[in-house]
């Protein structure tokens, strides 16, 4: 196993080698019969050199870009592929030599991550070549599948779904784009039919294939006597999709038939002017509702991917849904997901704040590194567009605050250097795609910035963490985490967070009996974030006695699950502050509409920020969510001696207190079992004029369940009590 004890470092020589896959394989087609025969690969890691019988097909060098090769005239009936790698390492370290103008900082991570240099050179997983919560991988090899694609005529290469819901008309649309590649050197005409059954929709348009690559759009207007259920977050309504079949009859016969799923919301990026506050609202409407996004940070599930299964995916987004999550950031340093993470969101109903692929440096910006990016940034949006969950394109993490923080130590006279490549990069390049691609989501350049005032300051504001605008990203691991005062009143909290250890079990599987201690070597080698064992320590220390047993094991055990109970009790702290700042502006700070703690999921069994161990466990973390993402919540704070209350609420409407109250006989007394759906004040239990007496009465009912006994001093049943029973709590005074 590669997690296995220190093999993340004993088996570094792997990623320093070069690696080539091979194989003959025969063609199961006659190859005369086709036009057009492609070899194509959804994913390849990363930097390769292709070969089909000894012919060079192309190089690849984006591990996030589909790379499709013409074979028409190379396949045989018995083949030969090689696919060269070079190792991931020397190609960027060779591509920052190239770079001989300037240096892109950072060149290599801190020495405590344990990692490998010049990430940024390579259009590759970042996190792969180490991170502080993640070990040092950078894998070679093909990533996702790879197949061979025979065709005449035409061949349908994208096809998305997008909603649009027309405010005048008060009718739903549907744009239906689809991307052809045509082999004709003439245009080739005919039909294509739209049928949508539950929304009695059908419409068929006369369609004309230009030779080459190019797209058609349909637009579809839902039949206005069909009522349309639109898709909703998690907590706030359905999911509900509905079956669309496309099919283009083309001239000659030939025929594509696409059935799909399309998804009706609308979503809006709320920036506007708030009484009482200078800056700006930074929230989400869906489908006209403002939504309070609740939820965490998506890293990679393994540093190898091909152990990323439909079955890891959904054990971990249906525990985010558990936890009544509504919205996952997939991270900047990570990869766009696979199909199937999508297909699971839209389906829970998590909303994704999707960034792109570019983490916690400065990038090139040389022609070749930009074409590059192009077709990674249109494949994905192509790829992923359709998805209801998809609302957000984010340019990157971090690097906003990089440039105007100086991370790097940039000397002021060059800083104009990097704010150039800065904007030529997630603006004139990536934004303009996205604007081109997608114009039913927003996008915003960097997180945290300060949407549109790092606008106005030209794409790079002075203080992108600037709590009136904008999303924040917040840790502070000195002061005492149950301090509520030590917190940004932010516009969005998108990162906050705090580390433990994972369970003894979880870690047991990677170590031996030496490991098992919170100094050993194991336990150094596993912690990349700098000083972090001991910033645990000083946590737990504000308010826990530490371990003092001589039993070592038992001592490392303690220490784990004083991490848990640290972490969860200041992870619902943090957040319960940015749920009841929702509706109030204090000193001109307030209206938080998010809560994204970082971060969900591990990459492998280690100490991090997460929710989730390796494996999906729940920490004492995940459970502690349930219930500071509870739809209905109860917050209180103290301040200079007065006490505030906070009732919370994600309801769409009002929320009226259900109590109800069954009766059954239990011998000589009779049971009534107490059920609510909110706190009880007062709640009190009569009988009417038959004699007896209750366990106990006007009480605060805080549990969902009670059970009160009633004593009788005469004859009664359960009929007589039902008839005479009435229940009453403080909330139902008119």
């Amino acid at each position: 196993d590669p997690y296995n004890r220190f093999n993340d470092v004993m088996y570094r020589w792997i990623s320093l080698d070069n690696w080539t896959y091979s194989r003959t394989f025969k063609t199961p087609f006659d190859v005369r019969k086709w036009q057009k025969v492609n070899l194509v690969f959804e994913g390849v890691d990363t930097v390769a050199h292709i070969l089909l019988n000894n012919v060079t097909l192309g190089r690849t060098n984006n591990m996030f870009n589909r790379y499709s090769f013409d074979i028409t005239s190379v396949i045989k009936e018995v083949n030969f592929i090689q696919v060269h790698f070079i190792s991931a390492i020397s190609y960027a370290a060779e591509q920052s030599r190239c770079h001989k103008a300037y240096s892109v900082p950072p060149a290599c991570p801190p020495p405590v991550q344990k990692g490998e240099c010049h990430a940024n050179f390579i259009r590759k997983e970042q996190c792969s070549f180490s991170w502080d919560w993640g070990p040092s991988f950078p894998t070679q090899g093909i990533w996702k599948d790879v197949r061979i694609e025979a065709y005449n005529h035409y061949h349908l290469i994208y096809f998305s779904l997008i909603p649009f819901f027309v405010r005048r008309t008060q009718q739903w649309s549907l744009e239906i784009e689809s991307i052809f590649n045509v082999v004709s050197s003439k245009p080739i005409a005919g039909l294509a039919t739209v049928n949508i059954p539950k929304l009695q929709t059908q419409q068929t348009y006369s369609v004309k294939l230009q030779p080459g690559e190019g797209s058609i759009v349909l637009l579809v207007n839902i039949n206005k006597n069909s009522t349309v259920e639109v898709w909703w977050p998690n907590g706030h309504g359905k999911q509900i999709g509905y079956n669309v079949t496309t099919t283009f009859i083309m001239e000659g016969g030939y025929q594509i038939e696409k059935i799909s799923k399309a998804y009706f919301r609308t979503v809006e990026l709320v920036q506007e002017p708030i009484p009482g506050s200078p800056g700006l609202s930074f929230y989400f409407k869906i489908n006209g509702q403002p939504i309070f996004m609740k939820g965490s940070n998506w890293i990679p599930a393994d540093s190898f991917q091909d152990r990323v299964t439909y079955d890891t995916l959904w054990l971990l987004l249906k525990s985010a849904a558990d936890a009544n999550m509504n919205a996952l950031r997939i991270w900047g340093g990570g990869v766009y997901e696979q199909d199937d993470f999508y297909n699971i969101c839209d389906e829970l109903g998590i909303m994704i704040w999707q960034d792109f692929m570019f983490a916690c440096a400065l990038y090139p910006t040389d022609q070749d590194y930009l074409e590059s990016v192009r077709a990674e940034v249109s494949h994905q949006i192509r790829r992923l567009k359709s998805h209801p969950s998809v609302i957000l394109w984010s340019g990157n993490n971090e690097n906003e605050a990089a440039i105007a923080s100086n991370w790097f130590s940039i000397p002021r006279a060059d800083r104009e250097v990097y704010i150039k490549d800065y904007v030529m990069l997630y603006v004139k390049n990536i934004r303009e795609i996205v604007l081109a691609e997608d114009k039913s989501r927003p996008f915003v350049v960097s997180s945290p910035s300060n949407g549109l005032e790092s606008i106005k300051e030209g794409w790079l504001s002075e203080n992108p963490y600037d709590t009136h605008y904008g999303d924040t990203h917040f840790y502070d691991y000195s002061s005492d985490c149950w301090n509520w005062s030590v917190y940004p009143k932010a516009r969005f909290a998108s990162e906050y967070g705090f580390q433990s250890w994972p369970s003894f079990s979880t870690l047991e599987k990677v170590s031996s009996t030496e490991d098992w201690s919170y100094t050993s070597n194991f336990s150094l080698h596993r912690q990349h974030h700098e000083n972090g064992n001991d910033q645990m320590l000083q946590q737990i220390g504000y308010h826990f006695k530490l371990p003092q047993t001589t039993n070592p094991i038992k001592k490392f055990k303690d220490m784990i699950y004083l991490t848990q109970v640290m972490q969860a009790q200041c992870v619902k702290t943090e957040t319960e502050f940015y749920r009841s700042s929702r509706s109030e502006i204090i000193k001109g700070e307030g209206h938080t509409m998010g809560a994204l703690y970082w971060q969900l999921n591990d990459i492998w069994q280690a100490p991090s920020w997460s929710s989730l161990e390796y494996g999906g466990k729940w920490k004492l973390l995940h459970y502690f969510a349930q219930n500071f993402f509870a739809p209905l919540l109860p917050v209180a704070y103290e301040s200079n001696g007065v006490l505030y209350i906070y009732g919370i609420s994600d309801l769409h409407t009002d929320h009226k207190l259900i109590l109800k109250a069954t009766v059954s006989r239990q011998d000589d007394v009779y049971v009534f079992d107490l059920q609510t759906t909110a706190i009880a004040p007062f709640v009190t239990l009569d009988v009417g004029s038959i004699k007896g007496r209750f366990s106990e009465n006007g009480f605060l009912m805080m549990e969902k369940k009670k059970v009160v006994i009633f004593y009788p001093w005469e004859h009664t049943s359960v009929e007589e009590l039902e008839k005479s029973f009435t229940l009453m709590s403080l909330l139902d005074v008119a």
